[in-house]
C-alpha cells in the first residue's frame, strides 16, 4: 500500500479506510514505515482529528499488533481500571485489593511516572521484593488464588504503541485525543478484562486541565471501548490539587494502607469508592457501597492487599510489619499571609516531585515525598503550614518552589470531586 497517499489523504482532511489504518500501525510495529513517514501520519492527525471510526481501527490495529490475553475467558468478572493520571493519585492501590476483598477479581498492567504524574509500577516497586512481571498464567494464577494481579506490560503487548508513543513524544502531538485513545486503549484492552472504569482527569493536575477537552477524551475513550465489545465507563474527578495528603512513593503506598484500614483521606477514599462502584456495576458484580466500607473497616481490604504482596515477591519481614522511611530533612511550608488558599499549581507540584526523587542515574529516591497539609478553600492564617517537604539535604530553593505553587487569596474554593459521569451513548 502507497504510503505517500495515505499521508496526503490525511493530511488533506479525509477519513482513512480501515485497511489504511492497519497499513500505518503494521508499519510502526515491523519497521516498514520509517520515522519520518510515521511523524507525518502523526501531525496529520493531531491537526485535523480522526473520526470515531477512525479511532476505533488505530485502536483496535494497535491491539492486534501485539497479545491478547483475553482474561474473562479464563476468569469470568474480571474487571480493569485506567487513570488518565495526576499528582498523588494512588487509588489503584486502593482499588485493587477493596475490590478483590470483595470477591471481585482486578487485573492491572499499570505505568511508570510519566511528566509530573506519578506511575503506580514505581510506587508498588518500593516495597521489598515486590515484582511486577507478570505473564498470562502467572496472571490467571493470581487472580484465582488472590482476585488480583497487578503488573507492567509485557513487550509483546502492544508493541506498536511503543514506537508511536516515542515518536509522539517528539513531536508535540502527545495530546491529540485520538492518539491518546488508540495508545490507552491498546495496552488496557489487551488483557481482556470484563469492564473498564476509567477515571479521567480535568484541572490543573491533569493531562487537560480544561473540563471540555477532558469531557472530549472521556467520551472518546467509553465510546470506543464499547464499539470494541468492551463495557465501560468514566468519572470524571478533579484534579486541581493533589489527591490524598501525600506525593511521593513510599509515602503513597503507606498512606493507601491507611485507607485499607478505614482511614485516609476522604477525597481519596470517596473517589475510590466511586470508581469500585462503577467497575462492579459495568462486570454485573452485585458489590454496592455498603459492603465496600464494610471491607475497608473490617481489616479485610488491608489483609488482601498484603496477601497480594506476598504472592508478587514481597518480603514477608515487611508484609508482617509494613513501613517505608521518608527522606530525613523536613522543611514546613507555611501561608506568607492569611486568606483563603485560592489556588494549588499542581501541575508544578507533581514536576517537583518527580524531578526532585529521581538521581542522576534516573533511580527513583522513594522517600522524596510531599505532605500536603491544607485543602483548597479553607481559611488559613499567616504562617499557618500548607505542605512539608521530605527531602535528602537542605535545599531552600526547592522549599521556596514548593511554596510558590500554593496562592492565598482573599476567595476560592474546591471544584467537585467528581464532575461527571460518563455511560456509553445510547445508540
Amino acid at each position: 500500500m502507497n504510503h505517500y497517499a495515505i499521508l496526503e489523504r490525511k493530511r488533506s482532511g479525509d477519513e482513512l479506510r480501515p485497511e489504511e489504518v492497519a497499513e500505518v500501525v503494521r508499519g510502526a510495529a515491523d519497521g516498514s514505515w520509517d520515522d519520518a513517514e510515521l511523524a507525518a501520519f502523526l501531525m496529520a492527525v493531531a491537526i485535523r482529528g480522526a473520526s470515531a471510526a477512525e479511532t476505533r481501527e488505530l485502536t483496535l490495529a494497535m491491539l492486534d499488533s501485539g497479545e491478547r490475553w483475553r482474561l474473562a475467558e479464563r476468569v469470568p468478572g474480571v474487571v480493569d481500571k485506567h487513570s488518565t493520571g495526576g499528582v498523588g493519585d494512588k487509588v489503584s492501590l486502593i482499588l485493587g485489593p477493596l475490590l478483590a476483598a470483595c470477591d471481585v477479581p482486578v487485573a492491572m498492567l499499570t505505568g511508570r511516572a510519566l511528566g509530573h504524574t506519578g506511575g503506580t509500577a514505581d510506587k508498588l516497586e518500593t516495597i521489598p521484593g515486590l515484582r511486577l512481571d507478570l505473564d498470562l498464567d502467572r496472571c490467571v494464577g493470581l487472580l484465582r488464588d488472590c482476585r488480583l494481579a497487578i503488573g507492567v506490560a509485557t513487550a509483546e503487548i502492544a508493541p506498536a504503541d511503543r514506537r508511536l508513543y516515542a515518536l509522539r513524544d517528539r513531536t508535540g502531538t502527545v495530546t491529540s485525543i485520538p492518539l491518546v485513545v488508540g495508545s490507552i486503549l491498546s495496552k488496557k484492552l489487551a488483557t481482556g478484562a470484563a469492564a473498564l472504569a476509567l477515571d479521567v482527569k480535568t484541572g490543573d493536575g491533569a493531562l487537560f486541565a480544561d473540563i471540555e477537552r477532558s469531557r472530549q477524551l472521556a467520551r472518546m475513550l467509553v465510546d470506543t471501548c464499547t464499539a470494541l465489545g468492551v463495557p465501560a465507563a468514566a468519572v470524571l474527578s478533579d484534579m486541581s490539587q493533589p489527591l490524598g495528603e501525600w506525593a511521593g512513593h513510599a509515602c503513597e503506598v503507606m498512606e493507601s494502607l491507611q485507607c485499607l484500614e478505614g482511614g485516609g483521606d476522604p477525597r481519596l477514599v470517596a473517589l475510590t469508592l466511586a470508581l469500585c462502584e462503577v467497575a462492579c456495576a459495568l462486570a454485573g458484580h452485585g458489590v454496592g457501597r455498603e459492603r465496600l466500607e464494610r471491607a475497608l473497616h473490617d481489616g479485610s481490604a488491608r489483609e488482601t492487599f498484603l496477601r497480594w504482596a506476598r504472592a508478587q515477591g514481597a518480603e514477608s519481614a515487611w508484609t508482617d510489619e509494613p513501613r517505608l522511611e521518608l527522606a530525613p530533612v523536613e522543611s514546613v511550608v507555611v501561608a506568607p499571609r492569611g486568606g483563603v488558599l485560592a489556588t494549588v499549581r499542581t501541575r508544578d507540584l507533581g514536576m517537583l516531585v518527580q524531578e526532585t526523587s529521581r538521581d542522576r542515574s534516573d533511580r527513583v529516591d522513594a522517600g522524596v515525598s510531599l505532605r500536603c497539609c491544607a485543602r483548597l478553600g479553607d481559611r488559613v492564617a499567616r504562617g499557618q503550614e500548607l505542605a512539608r517537604l521530605y527531602l535528602r539535604a537542605e535545599d531552600p530553593l526547592l522549599v521556596e518552589r514548593c511554596r510558590a505553587c500554593f496562592v492565598v487569596g482573599d476567595t476560592g474554593e474546591a471544584p467537585p470531586l467528581v464532575a461527571e459521569r460518563l455511560a456509553p451513548a445510547a445508540r
